[in-house]
């Protein structure tokens, strides 16, 4: 490895870690202030449409992690393209990805998808509590749909996104060989 590809190759490295570190702190903040602004709605209004703020606060939680997230897949797929082809290089990356995901009910998974479908959940709850009218339930709950249909989607682009990454990155260095 040239002093450059080092360089580059060790911030990188930084970068994922940093990174990896900040999608679980902001899930922490995320979800402690989702818990907050939910309880002090339900709490201090009756009317079942406060529930979006808490909701929309819970939904750009999200979209920053899944942000951070497929921002260090994409690192991860160049560092394992570009700083990993030769044996005796690092293989931090070719391992990770060759070794596949983690068995059903392992552990949480780096969206963390399945608290933010439950905190999506126990953010619907006061509507039904509140006595709604249909419209407000049908309303209220599309949005909710809404943010669990966008879980949906993430998860499937970021099981994709991987492989995709791979590939298009192995390309440009054919390219350019």
């Amino acid at each position: 490895m040239t002093p450059r590809e080092l360089e580059e190759y060790t911030a990188l490295r930084d970068t994922i870690r940093e990174r990896g570190t900040a999608r679980v702190w902001i899930f922490v903040a995320g979800i402690a202030a989702w818990a907050s602004l939910a309880l002090a709605t339900t709490v201090l209004a009756a009317a079942p449409s406060t529930t979006l703020v808490p909701l929309l606060l819970l939904a750009a939680a999200f979209e920053a992690i899944f942000a951070l997230h497929m921002g260090v897949e994409r690192i991860g797929r160049y560092v394992q393209v570009f700083h990993e082809t030769a044996e005796e290089r690092a293989a931090w990356e070719r391992t990770a990805m060759s070794s596949g995901p983690l068995p059903a009910g392992s552990g949480t998974g780096p969206l963390f998808l399945a608290c933010f479908a439950i905190a999506a959940a126990l953010n619907f709850a006061p509507v039904l509590v509140a006595g709604p009218v249909a419209v407000e339930v049908v309303v209220i709950g599309t949005a909710h749909l809404l943010f669990l249909l966008r879980l949906a989607v993430a998860r499937r682009a970021a099981a994709a996104g991987r492989a995709a990454d791979l590939a298009r990155f192995q390309q440009v260095k054919n390219r350019a060989t």
